[in-house]
Parts: C-alpha cells; sequence; structure tokens
C-alpha cells in the first residue's frame, strides 16, 4: 500500500479509515512501500496513537500518558496490546471468512473485562438523559478497559458482514456507506487505483472482442 502522508486520512502519522477505532488499531502494522510498518514501536508511538485516536481526550488523561514515557510498566502494557492486537486480528480475518472469533478469545476478551470494566453513569445535559462513560487513568493497564470495551462491542454489536479488509491492501475497516458496497479502504488510498485497474481492465476486453 503506497499512499501520502498529505492523504487526510493519516493523523499524527496513523491511518484512521476503518470507522471504529478498534479497527484502526489493527491497522497500526499496515503494509507500506518499505513492507509491513508497525506504528506502534515505543511508548510515544502509543501516546500519540492515544490521542489521536481519540481513546484519550482529557488534558488530565494526556498528561498522565505523556508522563509515562519512560515508564517500564507502559512499556510492557505496550507488548501485551500488540500481542493482543494480533489475536484480535485473527478473530477479524475469520468474522470476514463468515466464521465467529475462537472460544479462547472470547474467554480472554471475558477475563479483560471482568478485570478492567468500563462502566457508565447517567447525566442530565440539554434537558436530556445521556450515557457516559467514566474512564479514570492512572496505570498503563487502566488503558484495557476502553480497548476491550470497544473489542466487545465490534464482536457482538456490529453488523459482521460490515466488517471487511480492503481487496487491495491489508486494512481492515467497518463499512458505513448506504448499500453496504464498500470494498477499499480509502478511495484516496486503494479506491482510485483499483477503479483505475477495473477501467483498464475493461478496455482491455473491449479492444480484444473488437479485433
Amino acid at each position: 500500500m503506497q499512499v501520502s502522508q498529505e492523504v487526510n486520512e493519516w493523523i499524527d502519522g496513523f491511518l484512521f479509515v476503518a470507522n471504529k477505532p478498534i479497527l484502526d488499531l489493527l491497522n497500526t502494522k499496515p503494509v507500506l512501500a518499505d513492507g509491513p510498518t508497525e506504528l506502534l514501536p515505543d511508548v510515544r508511538a502509543l501516546e500519540r496513537w492515544l490521542i489521536a485516536s481519540g481513546t484519550v481526550t482529557s488534558a488530565k488523561a494526556k498528561a498522565t500518558v505523556r508522563s509515562w514515557r519512560n515508564s517500564t510498566e507502559a512499556a510492557a502494557f505496550l507488548e501485551q496490546l500488540i500481542a493482543f492486537r494480533e489475536k484480535l486480528r485473527e478473530a477479524v480475518l475469520r468474522i470476514e471468512s463468515g466464521s465467529t472469533p475462537s472460544d479462547a478469545f472470547i474467554t480472554e476478551v471475558n477475563s479483560l473485562c471482568l478485570r478492567y470494566p468500563f462502566p457508565a453513569l447517567l447525566h442530565k445535559r440539554d434537558g436530556k438523559v445521556i450515557r457516559e462513560t467514566t474512564f479514570e487513568l492512572r496505570k498503563p493497564t487502566d488503558l484495557w478497559a476502553p480497548i476491550v470495551d470497544a473489542t466487545a462491542d465490534l464482536l457482538a454489536e456490529t453488523e459482521s458482514s460490515r466488517i471487511r479488509k480492503c481487496e487491495s491492501c491489508v486494512v481492515h475497516f467497518f463499512d458505513t456507506s448506504k448499500k453496504g458496497s464498500r470494498r477499499w479502504c480509502s478511495m484516496n488510498i486503494c479506491g482510485n487505483k483499483l477503479k483505475v485497474a477495473a477501467y483498464q481492465r475493461r478496455k482491455r476486453t473491449k479492444d480484444t472482442s473488437m479485433n
């Protein structure tokens, strides 16, 4: 997948085309011009992704994450997160093939959900009752809460037929188009390339039939 860093789907060095941050996490290891590229090589990169993805939003939480730059605990969490990402990738590939995630992965997600719950409380705002998650970040492992909550939502609450892998690269996405017929990660990145290839195939077929 050859892309320009100027394409607006890239934020602070990360690709956001999946329509779900948990799938964007999978896409932190894309295949670029130089081959498979790990976009989360260290804690500083994780910090940038957490902020760019909207996983961490408050000024207090951002300051907390930044304070972990030299933290061995944060480095250990990152290693665990990358291992989890690859297990999630396997689960998503199974979903995309029409199957379901393995029992072992579901068990792991359940265990993490119990250890790191992501509670929500009701509040009144502008004359309406809204439900908001309450997430207080004290240590790196607290980041499991939003990650496993999003994973559970993806596996249980998301229309599986709309979870797809781009036909042209390794990027996964959730198709939010009205017709549900999106085939590529992004028009800017792969869509135009596929359309040009299809046009060229049609033209070759037409030229052949005329000869």
